[in-house]
């Protein structure tokens, strides 16, 4: 089976990627979505989970990205659907309206349905989930839960029976946590990296410290057995897609060039603001640098330690 794999990051508005990963002052006409699509075939639409989608912004994203012909948008359910159970058919008109239109041009990847760890599984959970699948069957879906009680089976049989893919993720492994995996239950084969903040992953307060619960730069040895995953993933699945959500200072957008880097076993191109701040791309980069000057001078930062 010829799988199309697609890796990259979750969102494309972060105000600290201002001269880290987006040039610094940005060209005229420049837009964040068409120059990520220079380097990645894949981004995992945030805004969706916060709110629906409008469908003539979504119109314009397409349009930002046409230049990459392989590019596929996905896109997280809205919150109000995954974290609350009050959603009504107002709601899912709403939704509806800016999804279809990434999905009736086939530009719509995978819609993922992320549950918070709070979310076990219980009988009641259980048929809520089900009722969920079934609102939203016509759009390619993919289920992210974060509770060990899901590590079953039977769930993923059912997920099997529904074509509904499962997304298999990288967390800090506290207590009850979804370990690291490689299911695959329909065509659609789904990896999302979170990073390896255990200080601060269940912190109650994180507006004390933005971002920090993502801030988290993977080693090449952290990589090295989500590539192999990945690889396993693809042998059975149609579509692969990996998304770094680790988005502090650029760190996913960094990892997910390094990981494109290993599976495809050549050099790819790399932002030029990016090297600049993250000199080890330099060795996996497809082309040099514009400012030859720069380098090797400068480190980058630091990455927290995991711990065991």
């Amino acid at each position: 089976m010829k799988n199309s794999l697609k890796v990259g990051p979750a969102g494309w508005v972060y105000p600290d990627w201002a001269g880290i990963a987006y040039p610094k002052p940005r060209p005229r006409g420049f837009h964040e979505a068409t120059y990520l699509a220079e380097y990645f075939d894949t981004i995992e639409i945030n805004t969706s989970f916060y709110q629906p989608l409008r469908a003539d912004y979504c119109k314009q994203w397409l349009e930002h990205v046409s230049a990459n012909p392989h590019f596929l948008f996905t896109a997280k359910l809205w919150q109000k659907f995954t974290h609350e159970t009050g959603a009504n058919l107002e709601d899912e008109r709403a939704v509806r309206a800016g999804l279809e239109v990434l999905n009736n041009c086939g530009k719509l990847g995978a819609l993922l349905l992320q549950f918070p760890f709070s979310f076990h599984k219980t009988p009641d959970n259980h048929v809520y989930l089900k009722q969920l699948l079934e609102r939203f069957k016509d759009f390619p879906l993919v289920v992210e839960v974060r509770h060990a009680t899901w590590n079953d089976a039977g769930f993923y049989e059912f997920l099997r029976e529904k074509n509904v893919g499962f997304c298999n993720i990288d967390q800090p492994v506290i207590g009850r946590s979804i370990k690291p995996s490689a299911h695959v239950t329909a065509s659609v084969g789904y990896v999302r990296l979170h990073g390896r903040r255990y200080d601060t992953w269940f912190s109650d307060d994180p507006e004390k410290i933005p971002g920090n619960r993502y801030d988290y730069l993977y080693s090449a040895a952290e990589l090295e057995p989500w590539g192999e995953r990945v690889r396993n993933l693809q042998k059975v699945s149609s579509k692969t897609f990996v998304i770094f959500n680790n988005h502090p200072q650029g760190k996913g957008l960094v990892n997910a060039l390094q990981l494109l880097h290993a599976l495809k076993k050549e050099k790819v191109k790399v932002p030029e603001p990016l090297r600049e701040h993250y000199p080890e791309l330099n060795k996996i980069a497809s082309e040099p640098p514009k400012n030859p000057t720069l380098f090797p001078v400068g480190l980058s930062p630091k990455r927290p330690s995991a711990k065991s």
